[in-house]
C-alpha cells in the first residue's frame, strides 16, 4: 500500500455562497472548481473542498493512496469499519471512508493512473 499523505480535505457547508468568501480569504486564492454542488481550492499542494448538504458532520481528511481497494482491505483487517464503500466520484477518481475504533472518519482517495 503506497500512501501519498493527506492532500484533500472536504468541509461540509450549509451555504456555499456564504462559505466561499471566508475560504477565499483564508486560502488567499479563488476557487479552481466552482459549481452549485461543490467548490474546490488548490493551494500549496492541497485541495480544500466545500460540500453543501453532504450529511458530513465535520471536515474529512482524504489520504491519497495508489490502490484504494488494497488499502481498504488492509484498514478493515486492522479494525476499521467501512462507512462509504469505494465509489467513482467522476473521471475515474475513487473515494471511500472508514471509521476507526474511536469513530474518527478517515477518507481514502485514488486517482486513475
Amino acid at each position: 500500500m503506497t500512501n501519498q499523505g493527506i492532500r484533500t480535505v472536504l468541509h461540509p457547508v450549509s451555504d456555499l455562497e456564504k462559505a466561499k468568501p471566508l475560504y477565499t480569504a483564508l486560502l488567499g486564492a479563488g476557487p479552481t472548481a466552482n459549481s452549485p454542488y461543490y467548490v474546490g481550492y488548490d493551494v500549496a499542494g492541497q485541495h480544500i473542498g466545500l460540500v453543501p448538504n453532504s450529511g458530513m458532520t465535520g471536515p474529512v481528511a482524504y489520504w491519497h493512496v495508489d490502490d484504494i481497494e488494497a488499502t481498504l482491505a488492509d484498514l478493515t483487517a486492522a479494525g476499521a469499519v467501512v462507512t462509504q464503500p469505494v465509489k467513482d466520484v467522476g473521471g475515474g477518481r475513487l473515494t471511500a471512508t472508514v471509521t476507526d475504533a474511536d469513530g474518527n472518519v478517515l477518507g481514502l482517495l485514488s486517482d486513475p493512473r
